[in-house]
């Protein structure tokens, strides 16, 4: 029987999304799990625990009031600047409540730096406007008493439901092309694998700035072909080579201060063993 424990009220902000549904299905069983979704949905509308929220048009304070939450986690997509205006919303409810909030942030916060990959307390430099973005969210919550924020930097995302994987398998029924990029150099990581990771964070309490990728890296075009392969699709997708520099360029989020237990730890590996069907 799996123990409860309902010292912890959890609210996940986008918990309809990719990622968000999976952390709300690993930490429910365990933890009273709220969540709130954007579109219309008539299974979650009859779910007690889900909250309708467009945060570009919504209050975050109305929901907060009602769940009164002791740890947040924003695993939210949508207009950078209204996430912006919400995350400086959560910063002052924190400042005044026993509240945690853990943040998913993206290995795009480097992505300016290309000749190696980044570690925890290297500096954040972007060029993409998606970088900027979580960067200007990163800087405000450090401002915050330490115990009361933790900053998941991800790589790419994989896992049977991922967009990504979505998209190579709309590609093959369209028959358009997948783009890859041959001098990207990553690590990877899987939506079980974040979940798992995630609920150690909050059992142990952690906080801080966490790496959450895998221990080797690949080249991203290699990985990709990986992933055809282990799907069966060799003969039926097609590829598009897209070289955004001549030379080589790591993404690559790799942890060296915050380090999690071993059976926390993956390689690109796994994440094909799960995929082969």
């Amino acid at each position: 029987m799996i123990k409860r424990e309902d010292k912890h009220s959890i609210l996940i902000l986008g918990a309809s999304g990719f990622l968000g549904s999976a952390i709300y299905k690993e930490l429910c069983s365990y933890f009273r799990t709220f969540g709130t979704y954007n579109i219309s949905n008539k299974a979650l509308e009859k779910n007690k625990h889900f909250f309708q929220f467009n945060f570009e048009e919504d209050d975050v304070f109305e929901i907060l009031d009602i769940v009164k939450p002791t740890i947040i986690i924003s695993t939210l997509r949508g207009d950078f600047s209204k996430q912006v205006l919400l995350h400086q919303h959560l910063a002052e409810y924190l400042l005044s409540n026993k509240t945690k909030l853990i943040f998913l942030s993206s290995a795009n916060v480097f992505d300016a730096y290309s000749k190696y990959p980044s570690y925890e307390q290297d500096k954040t430099y972007s060029n993409s406007v998606y970088g900027h973005f979580k960067i200007k969210i990163e800087n405000m919550l450090l401002r915050l008493p330490k115990k009361q924020v933790a900053i998941l930097r991800l790589p790419m995302v994989f896992g049977t439901q991922s967009p990504r994987i979505l998209e190579i398998l709309q590609n093959v029924k369209e028959k358009t092309p997948t783009e890859v990029f041959p001098n990207l150099i990553m690590n990877v990581t899987t939506d079980s694998k974040v979940t798992q990771q995630i609920h150690y964070i909050i059992n142990r309490n952690k906080s801080g700035i966490f790496h959450l990728g895998s221990s080797d890296l690949v080249h991203h075009d290699d990985f990709v072909k990986e992933i055809i392969k282990a799907l069966n699709l060799e003969d039926k997708v097609l590829l598009k080579q897209v070289y955004t520099t001549n030379d080589d360029r790591y993404l690559a989020v790799l942890p060296k201060y915050n380090l999690l237990p071993k059976n926390l730890n993956l390689v690109s590996e796994e994440i094909l063993n799960e995929l082969k069907i």
